[in-house]
C-alpha cells in the first residue's frame, strides 16, 4: 500500500509520517508539501502513485483537491487534523499519526 503524507513544507509532519510508516509491513510512504518551497512538492505523479493521501490540515486538503481534482476521483483523501505544533519525529506526533492512520490501513504491523 502506498501512503502519501502532505503538509506545507515537507520538513516536519509529512517526513515524520514517511519515516514512521516506512517501518510497517507492505507499506511504502512518501512525504511532500503544498508550498512551492517544500523539500518535495506534491505532484500529479505522487497523487497517482498513492493509494491513500493523508493531509495534515483542511487547508492542505483544499489545496490538493483544487489542484488535482481529476486525479483524486479514484483516491482516498483523508484529513488527519494535525496542527503544525510539532518537531520532526516528536513522540506525541508519532503517536497521533499512528492513532489516526492505522485505522485506514488494516492488516499491517510494524516491522521489528
Amino acid at each position: 500500500m502506498n501512503l502519501l503524507f502532505v503538509c506545507s513544507e515537507n520538513r516536519l509532519r509529512s517526513p515524520t509520517g514517511e519515516e514512521v510508516f516506512s517501518h510497517y509491513e507492505n507499506v511504502s510512504a512518501i512525504g511532500c508539501g503544498t508550498n512551492k518551497d517544500a523539500a518535495t512538492s506534491v505532484s500529479g505523479d505522487l497523487i497517482e502513485w498513492a493509494d491513500i493521501i493523508f493531509v495534515m490540515e483542511k487547508s492542505h486538503r483544499n489545496k490538493v483537491s483544487k489542484k488535482f481534482r481529476e486525479l483524486l476521483k479514484t483516491k482516498r483523501l483523508i484529513c488527519l487534523d494535525i496542527p503544525d505544533d510539532f518537531e520532526r519525529m516528536d513522540a506525541v506526533l508519532v503517536r497521533l499519526l499512528e492513532s489516526r492512520v492505522l485505522p485506514h490501513i488494516p492488516h499491517t504491523r510494524k516491522i521489528s
